[in-house]
């Protein structure tokens, strides 16, 4: 058996190699490749021996020619092509080890573009792709975390067997196609594109990490990161507690999506994608407390957000309650010290930026839909008053946050916010006048004198007329009903206040 090695990432690259001369595998290699296994006292027959010319093109041109990839395409059951390698001299190959240029790191480290360009690899995919589709025969490893496989079929059997063969080609068109994506990525980032309009989309990613379960535990999961710079979320730094489940994962990032929203401290506490809580405050810890106390029976498991580094003051108002996880930009030794004590508490902390410009991307029956991330205005001064009483600057306060707040709530939504606090939210329900029902219940008596949004249009002044008869004074919706003369008329009636946005936030 022959091995064709070509690797950039040399993690136990030694430790194969010996293994497959253990097995009794011939070796070849790349010039890099072959350089560090010399290193280690293992020979291994060059690449350039075998093709009879030397790498050209400062490296571009090293493996593309016949005796590569002749070797690697023939046939086995065809008897004309193994006659036609050994008319110009060529033999088979069957392994094929190949981990590609660095071109992910290569852009998270914010290389110069010339240096990107370089690593986008040419040789090795075109390697990958033809070992796996020439399955039958040839076997073909990705990445150093197959070696241990590889090396076992062929211990056990002498042999790669078919299903090991397929198994590895399987993934590695994936590994292909995920890296094709972070070059395309890469280059559409470089022309500002980020419409979801191109004639062909391509997403993927490497895996991050592989989950307990999905959704539901008889679902499998698993995280993956986006192309581009490890950024996010995705990458957090997890302090303590657990690994996350895949609904944590969903409800933590429905909580740092939303805090990011405001420039002043604020927090959240997320129960199901849905805040139940939220609040700006003078600091990390009024910020919380407040939002905490927005629905208390609801926070008891919930998430936390903050967009303020968690302090000590911070971490002993976390401590009075059981959640599942809080994420935040920074921490303070003292209060890592403090939340240290709560040994199931997931502590997360997202250093780095989110990737710009990432779409949203979701998956239907038979296909993907595609979006650009959905973005709120509150630029008073473009948001036109539709009733004769003109908001105060109070009430402007509290209908854009409840504006921002409200497109982080799924559909229908409202959300009543006071004093920069939401008092009362209705979620996920078929009507809108039950959604506004019930945002008015939670937030009882607190509803006076509050400002609401609703995500959509009412369609009537019902919903409307709900809000104003528990005593909210300001009002901010989309517009755009037929009976927006009559909605605005109803909101005359009840001496209310009401802005038009002229945009709508659903989230379904």
């Amino acid at each position: 058996m022959r091995a064709l090695l070509g690797v950039a990432d040399r993690t136990g690259l030694v430790e194969l190699a010996r293994g497959l001369r253990e097995c009794g595998v011939e070796l070849i290699a790349t010039d890099g490749t072959r350089r560090a296994l010399a290193d280690a006292g293992i020979d291994a027959t060059a690449v350039s021996d075998l093709t009879g010319f030397p790498e050209m093109l400062d490296g571009r041109v090293k493996t593309l020619h016949p005796a590569i990839h002749g070797g690697i395409l023939a046939r086995r059951d065809v008897p004309d092509h193994l006659a036609q390698l050994a008319e110009h001299g060529f033999a088979v190959i069957d392994i094929v080890v190949i981990s590609l240029y660095p071109f992910v790191e290569t852009v998270a480290r914010g290389a110069d573009r010339e240096t990107t360009i370089e690593n986008i690899d040419i040789g090795g995919p075109t390697m990958i792709r033809a070992a796996a589709k020439n399955s039958a025969s040839v076997a073909v490893v990705v990445s150093p975390t197959q070696y241990d496989e590889l090396l076992a079929e062929l211990r056990r059997n002498g042999a790669i067997s078919q299903q090991a063969r397929e198994r590895l080609a399987a993934r590695a068109f994936a590994h292909t196609a995920a890296y094709d994506t972070a070059v395309a990525a890469y280059l559409a980032g470089e022309l500002g594109d980020s419409e979801p309009a191109a004639p062909e989309y391509s997403t993927g990613g490497r895996l991050i990490a592989e989950l307990r379960y999905g959704e539901n535990p008889h679902q499998h999961g698993a995280l993956y990161s986006v192309p581009g710079a490890p950024g996010g979320l995705a990458h957090a730094r997890r302090l303590q507690g657990s690994a996350l489940s895949f609904t944590n994962w969903l409800d933590v990032d429905a909580a740092r999506r939303l805090v990011c929203e405001f420039e002043e401290p604020a927090a959240c506490v997320i129960k199901h994608t849905n805040p139940c809580g939220f609040a700006i405050g003078a600091d990390a810890a009024d910020a919380y407390r407040r939002a905490f106390e927005c629905d208390p029976r609801s926070a008891f498991g919930g998430i936390v957000a903050l967009n303020r580094p968690l302090d000590e003051a911070t971490a002993e108002e976390l401590a009075t309650t059981f959640l599942e996880a809080v994420v935040v930009p920074a921490i303070t030794p003292g209060a890592a010290a403090r939340l240290a004590r709560k040994e199931r508490l997931r502590v997360l902390v997202v250093e780095r930026p989110s990737c710009a410009a990432q779409l949203d991307v979701r998956s239907i029956d038979g296909g993907l839909l595609v979006q650009t991330a959905d973005r709120v205005g509150t630029d008073r001064a473009a948001l036109p008053v539709v009733t004769r009483l003109q908001p105060d600057d109070g009430q402007w306060r509290d209908l854009l946050v409840a504006w921002r707040v409200c497109r982080h709530v799924k559909s229908n939504a409202i959300v009543i916010v006071r004093d920069g606090m939401a008092v009362g939210v209705g979620a996920g329900q078929m009507s809108r006048v039950e959604a506004a029902e019930l945002a008015v219940q939670r937030a009882g008596e607190r509803a006076i004198g509050a400002a609401a949004a609703s995500d959509a249009f009412f369609p009537m002044p019902d919903g409307l007329e709900t809000l104003g008869r528990a005593g909210i004074t300001a009002v901010i919706q989309p517009g755009g009903s037929k009976k927006d003369p009559e909605v605005s008329a109803a909101a005359d009636a009840l001496e209310m206040a009401m802005v038009h946005t002229g945009e709508r936030h659903f989230r379904h």
